[in-house]
């Protein structure tokens, strides 16, 4: 059951991202983000009051359209309101808050459950829901610029036409989506690796959710620092070169024949390093995927967050179909992606320099 409601999660944030995204344009920021709260909050006490499967799912289904806003909306509203250097360190500064999520998240969440049960879970997701819906309601400035959108169908047909043909935004979304994909390629063979073969208790594999948090952290810190001295698209090379040689020191790992205590430690540090760098280039991706299309920013996040979400379901499932047990499985997964990406990046910095 809990596969199946992610499923459905998944499917309607993927909805989410393009309505809301769409609508930030035509009736804006602030409405967009408010009315998506507001959703949000209507779902969340579905799945409290629920008391039949059915209910659940349509509760779950309605809680994450509305959830989106927070994904898509965020985004328009960075892009709308900073340029340049200043707009990567904003990207850079989101991520590395972002980044402990995976590690609260479910250590909250679990916490609640095992003494509360589960309801309690959506009770709390109702008050932070309100809490967010009003200062969203107080504070937040409407950062679209009527005068530069025009939202009409065949706005967004067009504009999806000229991205379609724009090699960077091609690259970009590809980028986002993958390394996405191995975010959450992690998240679905971690419980394997760490509980089945380094035999973890569900504590200490709780654990491992600040060791992602951390490294996403470093990447983003690491990038903030070199936005100093150097563009932005030589960060993502560096960040995905860094990744590159991490899943190749994770695949000689279990070949080396090691004690089970130091093949934790050294596999634990291929993922962190891993990570690092998957923090480093990704918030700069987001910055610069939209960046000849400012002015329906709502419209092409919306396209761009679409084409993302697609790639990520893409490897997840691959991730699903290639499992084995392996510890090597995962790593090989990495690479091809990575070197991939490092060829696609040259062409990206060449587009760029002319």
């Amino acid at each position: 059951m809990a596969q199946m409601t992610l499923s459905i999660y998944f499917l309607a944030f993927a909805l989410g991202v393009v309505f809301w995204g769409i609508g930030s344009d035509y009736f804006g920021r602030r409405k967009a983000m408010i009315f998506g709260i507001l959703v949000y909050i209507i779902g969340s006490i579905l799945c409290l009051i629920s008391n039949n499967i059915v209910l659940l799912f349509v509760g779950r289904f309605i809680q994450a359209f509305g959830a989106s806003t927070g994904s898509v909306t965020t985004q328009t509203i960075l892009r709308d309101s900073y340029t340049g250097k200043e707009r990567h360190h904003m990207f850079a500064k989101i991520s590395a808050v972002l980044a402990f999520s995976p590690a609260l998240g479910p250590l909250i969440g679990g916490i609640i459950t095992q003494f509360y049960g589960f309801r309690i879970v959506f009770c709390v997701l109702v008050i932070m829901g309100m809490l967010l819906f009003y200062f969203s309601l107080k504070n937040l400035p409407e950062t679209l610029n009527y005068n530069q959108v025009n939202p009409s169908l065949f706005s967004v047909f067009r504009l999806a036409k000229q991205m379609l043909l724009d090699s960077n935004t091609i690259i970009f979304c590809l980028f986002i989506g993958l390394l996405n994909g191995i975010i959450f390629g992690y998240y679905s063979e971690a419980p394997g690796i760490f509980i089945d073969h380094f035999h973890f208790t569900q504590s200490q594999y709780g654990f491992m959710g600040c060791i992602v948090a951390l490294s996403t952290m470093v990447g983003a810190w690491q990038s903030t620092k070199l936005l100093e001295k150097s563009n932005a698209i030589l960060i993502i090379r560096k960040g995905i070169f860094l990744s590159l040689i991490s899943t190749f020191f994770l695949m000689i790992t279990p070949l080396m024949q090691l004690n089970n205590i130091s093949e934790l430690i050294l596999y634990i540090l291929g993922i962190f390093f891993l990570l690092v760098g998957i923090g480093m280039s990704l918030p700069n991706c987001l910055s610069l995927a939209l960046d000849k299309f400012p002015k329906a920013a709502g419209i092409s996040g919306a396209l761009l967050s679409l084409g993302y979400y697609l790639i990520v379901s893409i490897c997840t499932f691959i991730v699903g179909i290639i499992h084995t047990g392996s510890l090597i499985v995962f790593p090989l997964f990495c690479t091809v992606i990575l070197a991939m990406m490092l060829v696609l990046v040259n062409f990206l910095k060449i587009t760029s320099n002319q």
